[in-house]
């Protein structure tokens, strides 16, 4: 298949999907239904961090996490008190539970606190730098508080050679502009253009039949790949990273 048959392929997808109608059945909606930034960043990230599995069950863990948190995740993350914070116990998700969630609370807090937000939290000296560069910083200050070791596989670490679907999925919705009505465009010192593809089975291996991946594994050599061959036909933008 020749490179305009991909692109015109590619085109196609983007403008099925990237409408507000699919939205409703994606956990982006999640953090959609909040108008202030702070609340829709600090939701968004919780809910990407349990995106896998059903998304009937992520949708519906992701809604009692927002009654949690009184319908205004911000707040609670900056002032809930330790007997607030002992109401968490009962959450899970699959292998993420009230303790993973207790200390991502205050991981948060940490980063709104001493690190400028979580946007800045992947940034040194106002500079992103590379993805595989951002990714582990970011995950460095948010695990500056004690915390369980048992919480730091819930964010991944490109280092190790982890894809980092749901962070790099997390980034697309904080930083691709909301002129579909799908992408929430609230980030600006990251850009379209520094992000990476949300890799996972079937992004692979339609990636291959397409032949913009060659690497058989999905793990970030194989993120770096596709990600390079997709900034072909669109360095700026990257319209199809979905």
């Amino acid at each position: 298949m020749n490179a305009t048959a991909v692109k015109e392929l590619l085109d196609e997808a983007y403008d099925r999907f990237a409408r507000p109608s699919f939205i409703d059945l994606d956990p982006i909606h999640i953090p959609r239904s909040f108008t202030r930034r702070e609340d829709a960043e600090v939701i968004g990230f919780l809910t990407a961090t349990i995106a896998w599995g059903q998304r009937v069950t992520i949708i519906n863990n992701a809604k009692k996490l927002v009654l949690l948190m009184d319908e205004a995740p911000h707040d609670f993350v900056m002032n809930a008190t330790d007997t607030e914070l002992d109401r968490l116990a009962p959450f899970i998700h699959r292998t993420f539970n009230g303790t993973d969630l207790r200390h991502f609370v205050l991981g948060l807090r940490h980063l709104y606190t001493d690190h400028g937000g979580l946007e800045d939290a992947f940034l040194s000296k106002g500079r992103l730098g590379t993805m595989a560069e951002a990714i582990p910083r970011f995950k460095q200050r948010f695990f500056e508080p004690t915390h369980e070791p048992r919480t730091q596989k819930h964010v991944a670490d490109p280092g190790k050679g982890s894809n980092a679907k749901r962070i790099n999925m997390y980034l697309r919705w904080m930083v691709r502009p909301n002129d579909r009505g799908v992408d929430l465009g609230l980030w600006k010192k990251i850009t379209p253009a520094d992000l990476m593809v949300p890799l996972d089975v079937h992004t692979g291996r339609v990636g291959r039949e397409l032949g913009l991946l060659k690497r058989t594994q999905d793990d970030w050599k194989a993120v770096e790949e596709l990600t390079e061959s997709l900034r072909m036909f669109d360095p700026g933008s990257h319209p199809w990273f979905g």
